[in-house]
C-alpha cells in the first residue's frame, strides 16, 4: 500500500468535527479528570510523592518508542548499578532525558504560554547524549522524515509527514491553535496532540514530545493544578489503536473517531492514576507509623521522604540527601531493613556502599510485584 500523506490544508478540523458522538465521552473524561486534581491537592507533596510515577510515564512514553528499560532498571542505573549493555544504557538515558525535558518545560511555563519556544527549548534537552544527539537536538527538521518500519524508504513507508519547507507554517498555525477557543478543551488537546504527530516537527523523539504537551496543555489552562497527568500507559497498552487512530485523521480525515479514542484516554488514565495516588498516599500514611515506630527516631519523616522520592538507592546518597548525621542514618536504614520495609539488593563492601529498594512504592507504581 502505499503512504499516507499529511492532511494538507485540513487543519484546524473543528467545523467536521461530530459533536454528538464526542459531547457523551466528554463528562466522563472531564470528571475523572476533576477527581484526579482534586486528589492530587489533598497530596502533601506530590512531586515528592509521585515521583515514581513521574518516572513511570518517562519509562512508557519511551517504550512506545521502542526502548527496552525498565521503572525499576532506570533507578538502578541512578543508584549506581551499571546498564547491562550500551543499548540498555542508551535507553536509560532517553528515559532519564525524557524526565529532564519534562521539568524543564515545567519551568519555562511558569514564564511563557505554551508555545513553539517551549517546543523547542524542551526537545533540546530530550536528545543530548542518546541516540538522537545527532539529528538537531532544539531545531525543527529541513529534511524530509517518514515512518515505517525499520529501514523503510519513502516509498514504503507507513506515513509521510508534512514537506520540511512547509513546517514553519504549520506549526504556527498549530501554535495559534493551542489558544483558539473551541468547546472543549479535551477535544482541542486530542487535535493538538494528533497534529503535532502529524507534522513530527523533528528528526526523532516527536512521540515523547507529543505526549509531554499532554500534561503541559492541561496545567496551562487550569485543568490540573501541577502537570503530573501520567497518559502513556493507555497508549502504550492500546499501541495499535494509537497508531491506526494518529493514522486515520490523515488517511481518512478521521477526527472524530481520533478524539473519542483520546478521550477514552484521558477517562481511562485519571481513574488509573487516582488509584495508584490514592494507594501511594495510603502508604504514606501507613509508612509514617511504621517507620515512626522502627527507628524511633526524630529523622524519621525526612527518611520516609526520601524513600518515597527515590525508591531505588545507595546507603551514602540516602546520608547525603537526607542530611542526617551519618551514624544515625546508616542506623535508620539498617532497623528499616530489619523490620522488612527495605530490601538489600546489593550488599555493601569496600567501597561499595548498599543498595536499597523501597519495594511497596514500586510495586503499586508497576501495578504489580516487581520485588
Amino acid at each position: 500500500m502505499p503512504p499516507v500523506h499529511y492532511h494538507e490544508g485540513r487543519f484546524p478540523p473543528d467545523e467536521r468535527l461530530d459533536w454528538s458522538k464526542l459531547v457523551p465521552l466528554i463528562g466522563p473524561a472531564a470528571a475523572a479528570l476533576a477527581r484526579y486534581d482534586g486528589l492530587l491537592s489533598t497530596i502533601p507533596n506530590p512531586a515528592l510523592l509521585l515521583s515514581p510515577l513521574t518516572t513511570q510515564e518517562a519509562v512508557l512514553s519511551s517504550r512506545i518508542e521502542g526502548t527496552q528499560a525498565s521503572l525499576s532498571e532506570v533507578l538502578e542505573f541512578e543508584a549506581g548499578k551499571e546498564a547491562k549493555s550500551a543499548s540498555h544504557r542508551d535507553d536509560i538515558n532517553e528515559i532519564i532525558n525524557y524526565r529532564r525535558a519534562m521539568s524543564h518545560a515545567e519551568k519555562l511555563l511558569g514564564e511563557l504560554p505554551l508555545c513553539e519556544r517551549v517546543v523547542l527549548e524542551t526537545h533540546k534537552i530530550l536528545l543530548p547524549g542518546v541516540r538522537g544527539r545527532d539529528k538537531s537536538p532544539g531545531e525543527f527538521r529541513k529534511k524530509q522524515n517518514w515512518i515505517g518500519i525499520p529501514g523503510s524508504s519513502i516509498e514504503t513507508a507507513r506515513f509521510v509527514p508534512i514537506a520540511h519547507e512547509k513546517l514553519p507554517k504549520a506549526m504556527t498555525i498549530l501554535e495559534q491553535y493551542f489558544y483558539t477557543n473551541i468547546p472543549d478543551r479535551l477535544v482541542q488537546l486530542a487535535i493538538i496532540h494528533a497534529e503535532f504527530e502529524a507534522i513530527h516537527p523533528f528528526l526523532d523523539g516527536n512521540g515523547r514530545l507529543g505526549r509531554m504537551l499532554v500534561p503541559l496543555f492541561l496545567w496551562q489552562h487550569n485543568l490540573i493544578q501541577q502537570p503530573m497527568f501520567y497518559i502513556s500507559a493507555f497508549f502504550e497498552a492500546h499501541r495499535d489503536s494509537y497508531n491506526d487512530g494518529l493514522l486515520s485523521v490523515s488517511r481518512d480525515d478521521n477526527w472524530t473517531g481520533w478524539c473519542c479514542y483520546f478521550l477514552e484516554a484521558i477517562q481511562s488514565q485519571a481513574e488509573e492514576n487516582s488509584n495508584k495516588a490514592k494507594r501511594i498516599l495510603s502508604l504514606y500514611e501507613e509508612m509514617k507509623l511504621q517507620i515512626s515506630e522502627a527507628t524511633r527516631s526524630r529523622y524519621a519523616i525526612q527518611a520516609l521522604d526520601e524513600i518515597f522520592s527515590s525508591p531505588i538507592f545507595r546507603s551514602t546518597d540516602f546520608v547525603e540527601k537526607t542530611s542526617i548525621p551519618k551514624p544515625t542514618a546508616l542506623r535508620i536504614l539498617d532497623r528499616l531493613s530489619n523490620s522488612g520495609i527495605l530490601k538489600t539488593l546489593r550488599e555493601g563492601s569496600g567501597r561499595q556502599p548498599t543498595l536499597y529498594v523501597f519495594p511497596d512504592v514500586l510495586n503499586i507504581t508497576e501495578g504489580k510485584i516487581v520485588f
